[in-house]
């Protein structure tokens, strides 16, 4: 039986903390753009500084440097890039200026009474309908789940700071330790306590091996898959592994994951159609209910076949959450087993495939060439 592990999709917001310097440059070699916020890299043969995302000429890594914010890349003597803007990257994350505002007011809030719908709605120039129904357009959960989303993450970095307990969840604006505890699995996938000590008693197996389109890691918790991932080489795909669950206890099981691999390979290959129910490849990803109604959406789509972000919009029932809609396919941690692949932009674009969009052409080259036959 499929786990939906539930957790709410939020908009990336600038960190004081840079992430890994190599998960830093694998990002900005396959123009990640869920890093966008998170870090921005300079160029000293250039002088200008980037979005992870930016599609400009790949730079050196010997001339690279990474900043935790575009003042403190200014502030080293770099001027901003003309081709990927790096100061509106709320703007490349497909945001319209009221809900990027309204995200930064909501987040500049502390403490447990942030400011109303109304008023934010007001501060930024519509109606509090309007903002509601574009947060749940642009970002696929409303205001409320936002905020929700927004202490949850909170706590999880004042606990990962190494705050207590207590002064974490009272710092997040939660008014009642048993409400964590009472949603603990939700909050963190496991007890406080047990987060704080990080991630002791979470464990997560995984394995590589190889494909058609290159290497292909598979992870799993005793729930079921919580990753594949696809790429060029064993160690980035681990230190993206790490990156994405920084907290869990993580080993290799070559031999232990053989079954689940063969299922993850199956789909892969379109050996089997695509289901988020079938028993050889259950699974425990993370998803908001929005992302798992896509995520089904793209299960339901022919191998070899196509729809738009605003074709599967419509196709949920939800025809102005297109932008949406690809966002859920971006934050897809099964590659293959969830056929993101087959969801395009408009007009046809192959864009916005994590795993590159030559692998990406392959996968669905290989998908129409077996239905064909």
């Amino acid at each position: 039986m499929t786990q939906h592990t539930l957790s709410f999709q939020t908009v990336a917001l600038a960190t004081p903390l840079l992430p890994d310097p190599e998960a830093c440059w694998h990002a900005v070699q396959r123009r990640d753009r869920t890093y966008n916020g998170r870090f921005w890299f300079s160029v000293r043969s250039t002088g200008v500084f980037c979005l992870p995302s930016c599609a400009a000429r790949p730079p050196l890594r010997k001339n690279v440097d990474f900043h935790v914010s575009p003042e403190a890349a200014e502030a080293a003597g770099f001027r901003a890039c003309k081709r990927c803007k790096p100061r509106d990257w709320q703007a490349e994350l497909g945001l319209s200026k009221p809900v990027a505002k309204a995200c930064a007011l909501f987040d500049a809030a502390e403490g447990d009474t942030p400011p109303s719908l109304a008023e934010v709605a007001r501060r930024v120039g519509v109606s509090a309908n309007t903002l509601s129904k574009r947060f749940v357009a642009e970002l696929g959960v409303n205001p409320r789940d936002w905020l929700v989303a927004k202490k949850r993450e909170r706590f999880r970095k004042a606990l990962r700071d190494g705050e207590k307990v207590a002064d974490a969840l009272y710092g997040a604006g939660y008014g009642s330790p048993s409400r964590v505890y009472e949603s603990s699995d939700k909050v963190l996938g496991m007890t406080p306590a047990t987060y704080a000590k990080g991630g002791a008693g979470a464990h997560i197996d995984y394995t590589t091996v190889d494909s058609d389109y290159g290497r292909v890691l598979v992870a799993a918790t005793h729930k079921g898959i919580a990753a594949v991932f696809l790429g060029e080489n064993d160690s980035a795909l681990e230190k993206d592994l790490k990156r994405d669950f920084p907290a869990a206890d993580i080993a290799r099981d070559d031999s232990g994951l053989g079954p689940r691999v063969k299922g993850v390979l199956a789909r892969l290959y379109g050996r089997k159609p695509s289901a988020l129910d079938a028993p050889d490849v259950p699974l425990d990803i993370v998803g908001t209910a929005f992302q798992w109604k896509v995520w089904k959406a793209l299960t339901e789509i022919p191998s070899g076949q196509t729809q738009t972000y605003g074709e599967i919009a419509r196709r949920i029932g939800e025809p102005t959450a297109a932008r949406a809609v690809g966002r859920a396919c971006a934050t897809n941690q099964a590659a293959g087993v969830i056929p993101c692949h087959r969801a395009v932009g408009a007009g046809g674009a192959l864009n916005g495939y994590r795993w590159g969009v030559s692998r990406k052409e392959r996968l669905l080259e290989a998908e129409r060439r077996r239905s064909s036959t």
